[in-house]
C-alpha cells in the first residue's frame, strides 16, 4: 500500500562488525523492493565501537534511514523496543537481531504475508515450512525445541515458534503489547506473543531460516534457561 513505512528496531550490544553489513542487507532489500524505510539503533554503551559505526552508517544512508538512539547501559530488550518506539515515524515495526540470526531477505515475505490476511503480527518460524535453524548443535536445538513445546503446551498460543525474534508488527500493536509485556530478556518474545493473543491480535506466521550468530557468542546461557522456565510459569499463572 502506498505510504506505508517499515521502522527495523535494531538492539545492539558489541555489534561492530555485524552492523554495517546488516544494515546494508536491509538497505539493499528495502531499496530492491521499493520500500519507505528507517533502521533504529538502540545501542546500549558498547564497549567495541558501534555507535561510532553506526555514526557513519548515518553519513552513508543519511539521516532519514539510520537513527542511533543510544542508552547509558545494558538495559535489556524490553526496554529497548520501549525506547526506539519513541522515535519510530513507520506505521510498521521490524524487530530482528543485528548478529544474522535473522536474513533481511525474508522481509518481503513478511510484508507479503501481512498484506494478504491484514495480521496485526507477522512472526518468522523456524519450525513450520521450509524454516530451519543452521549451526546450532544438538543441545541447543533440544532447548530451543523444548522451549517451544513446553511454552506452547502450557500457554497455547497457536504459534509455532515461540521464541523467534523476528516479526513484523502494525505499530499501534505493538504498542499495546508492550504497554502490557513484564518480563526481561528471553522470555520477553514468547510474552509478546501471549499477550497479544490476549489482546485478540492476528499473528501471521513465514518460514525462516534461522542462523547462529556468525561473530560473537550466543547469549542463551544457562541462567536465560531456568528464567525462561520461570518466565514461562509465570506467564501461565498471569495471562
Amino acid at each position: 500500500m502506498a505510504g506505508d513505512k517499515y521502522s527495523v528496531i535494531l538492539p545492539t550490544y558489541n555489534e561492530r562488525k555485524n552492523l554495517p553489513i546488516i544494515t546494508y542487507l536491509l538497505a539493499k532489500t528495502f531499496q530492491e523492493n521499493k520500500l519507505d524505510w528507517e533502521v533504529i539503533i538502540v545501542d546500549d554503551a558498547s564497549p567495541d565501537g558501534t555507535q561510532e559505526v553506526a555514526k557513519q552508517l548515518i553519513k552513508l544512508y543519511g539521516e532519514e534511514h539510520i537513527l542511533l538512539k543510544p542508552r547509558a547501559g545494558k538495559l535489556g530488550l524490553g526496554t529497548a523496543y520501549v525506547h526506539a518506539l519513541n522515535f519510530v515515524s513507520g506505521n510498521f515495526v521490524i524487530i530482528m537481531d543485528a548478529d544474522f540470526s535473522h536474513h533481511p531477505e525474508s522481509i518481503p515475505e513478511f510484508i507479503k504475508k501481512q498484506k494478504e490476511g491484514n495480521f496485526d503480527i507477522v512472526t518468522g518460524t523456524r519450525y513450520a515450512g521450509n524454516g530451519g535453524v543452521y549451526g546450532w548443535d544438538l543441545k541447543r536445538k533440544l532447548v530451543s525445541r523444548g522451549a517451544n513445546f513446553l511454552a506452547s503446551t502450557v500457554l497455547n498460543p497457536r504459534v509455532s515458534d515461540l521464541t523467534g525474534s523476528f516479526r513484523l508488527y502494525k505499530k499501534p500493536a505493538l504498542e499495546k503489547i508492550i504497554a502490557i509485556t513484564k518480563s526481561k530478556g528471553y522470555v520477553f518474545q514468547m510474552e509478546m506473543v501471549v499477550r497479544a493473543r490476549s489482546l485478540g491480535l492476528t499473528i501471521g506466521e513465514v518460514p525462516i531460516s534461522f542462523v547462529d550468530r556468525l561473530y560473537g557468542e550466543s547469549k542463551l546461557g544457562g541462567d536465560e534457561i531456568v528464567g525462561y522456565l520461570k518466565g514461562v510459569w509465570n506467564l501461565f499463572v498471569s495471562v
